[in-house]
């Protein structure tokens, strides 16, 4: 439990005044500012995310290819896509503020809906396609959507519920047969040059994610388009700047969920103002996805831990390689100091990073560029972004902690929620003094502003008036070599 262990020993026998702060770390106000240079963002009030997408030149060619069948979509095919689907929502009655349903598994046509409903001014919701019909219910009615798409085998599902106005079944690509998909092959077919691009602000909503929040049950979280314009200029192109390759020539593989703010921002957004191309995986699977990291030399893996643990044994397994792999991130859930230190043995030649963000943040938080120095803080989430502050914040006290004590992280920016859907109470209680989002994690700052997260402050287990880490109990744990994975909960 190195996190929880060092902090105690520094509580006890170190005085804050003691330590010479750092210029990244204000003692007067307590803020911890980004060691990145602040990247302009775009001051047109008037600008809404698409349009901010394809403002950016870039020579990629091949936008988005289908992992398992090949099918692709190139950069010009997906604007035309993209409009034509918006004029087609136009020509179906949705307007600018309507809430539109994406329930649908990964595919190369989930952007093009996300782009052409965000296009017209409507505002994007989504759900797991696997979601039960209490949930879809539930989410529907509380986020009043008019218009699901969805895949053929959840049709009937929707349709039994009786309280939208439209549902589109979605095929998987553009080969499909009209008599099975009439209203998509409507919309996909209809003229672009007809549509009407409405007056949308920076800070009008563009999409309701849902999340558990920082406490208790599900929540919407209402993003603006200012926020996800924040996220792609701050999270992805950002990332993108600090490597020497061209943009344009790598090659990324979406296995992440793309209904997910994490595998939403980079394989449906970010990724597409760079000229990169996205190899779609319609579900996980270790064997495709190694099969199509080779077909496809792919250079750019983003995953969840689970994944990183799969690669590990996939490699004794069967040896693969998986030499065009550049770089690795993982995000979304604490890392074990073992899982991490297998991974670089079996593939030393990755770049391996993590990222730190929450769907409260649109993804925007930190990120990590760990591999180049010969002090490799793998076990870090990174720097702050550009353009972002943080805080920690004593549990007990209030008061602001400088580097090497652990408290409640807070983050400020130009990504944070505009605030939860009809939820005025959690609004209040989540973004406070000033814009300042509460992450219910528990987290420090090092002497050089990496930041290390501990665990949910929820789930943190208290013992003899100690706290204890759910993470910090699963890296002991993981280390058995008969354990393969492992959930430790309060």
């Amino acid at each position: 439990m190195e996190g929880a262990m060092s902090n105690r020993v520094m509580s006890c026998c170190v005085s804050p005044n003691e330590i010479k702060n750092p210029a990244f770390f204000s003692p007067r106000t307590g803020i911890y500012s980004s060691k990145h240079a602040p990247r302009t963002l775009p001051q047109n009030p008037f600008l809404d995310l698409v349009s901010f997408l394809f403002s950016h030149e870039h020579q990629g060619e091949i936008a988005l290819v289908d992992s398992r069948t090949g099918f692709s979509i190139s950069y010009k095919m997906l604007r035309e896509l993209v409009d034509s689907v918006a004029s087609g929502l136009q020509t179906m009655g949705i307007c600018s503020k309507d809430v539109v349903l994406i329930l649908l598994p990964n595919s190369v046509l989930f952007p093009v809906i996300l782009l052409g409903v965000l296009s017209i001014g409507a505002v994007v919701t989504t759900m797991n396609s696997l979601s039960s019909i209490d949930e879809i219910r539930k989410q529907m009615r509380f986020g009043n959507s008019k218009l699901a798409f969805t895949s053929l085998e959840n049709i009937e599902k929707i349709e039994n519920l009786g309280v939208l106005h439209h549902i589109v079944a979605v095929p998987e690509d553009l080969n499909y047969d009209k008599a099975k998909f009439p209203l998509f092959d409507r919309l996909i077919s209809s003229n672009s040059k007809i549509m009407l691009k409405p007056i949308i602000h920076q800070s009008d909503t563009a999409a309701i994610l849902y999340s558990s929040g920082t406490s208790g049950l599900s929540k919407g979280v209402v993003i603006t388009h200012r926020n996800l314009i924040s996220m792609v200029e701050l999270f992805v192109r950002f990332e993108a700047s600090q490597y020497e390759n061209k943009s344009w020539n790598n090659v990324y593989l979406a296995a992440l969920p793309m209904f997910h703010v994490y595998g939403l921002s980079l394989f449906t957004m970010g990724l597409l103002s760079l000229g990169s191309t996205i190899v779609v995986m319609r579900r996980f699977d270790m064997q495709e996805a190694i099969r199509a990291i080779e077909k496809y030399k792919v250079t750019h893996f983003p995953v969840v831990p689970p994944i990183l643990g799969a690669l590990v044994r996939a490699k004794s397994a069967t040896g693969c390689k998986l030499e065009s792999l550049m770089q690795i991130s993982s995000g979304a859930a604490p890392l074990s100091r073992k899982v991490i230190q297998d991974f670089l043995r079996a593939f030393p030649h990755i770049d391996f990073i993590q990222g730190y963000g929450m769907t409260e943040s649109t993804a925007v938080g930190t990120r990590g560029f760990n591999s180049g120095g010969s002090d490799k803080k793998y076990k870090s989430v990174g720097l702050l972004a550009p353009n972002m502050q943080a805080k920690v914040i004593d549990l007990r006290s209030g008061s602001c902690l400088p580097p090497g004590y652990s408290g409640e992280l807070w983050l400020h920016g130009p990504a944070i929620m505009k605030g939860y859907l009809n939820d005025e109470d959690a609004t209040v209680s989540t973004i406070v003094e000033n814009g300042w989002l509460r992450t219910g994690d528990l987290a420090y700052f090092d002497q050089d502003g990496y930041l290390f997260v501990m665990d949910r402050l929820k789930d943190t287990i208290k013992y003899k008036g100690f706290q204890i880490a759910p993470a910090d109990l699963e890296a002991l744990l993981i280390a058995h070599p008969d354990i393969l994975d492992v959930t430790v909960t309060s």
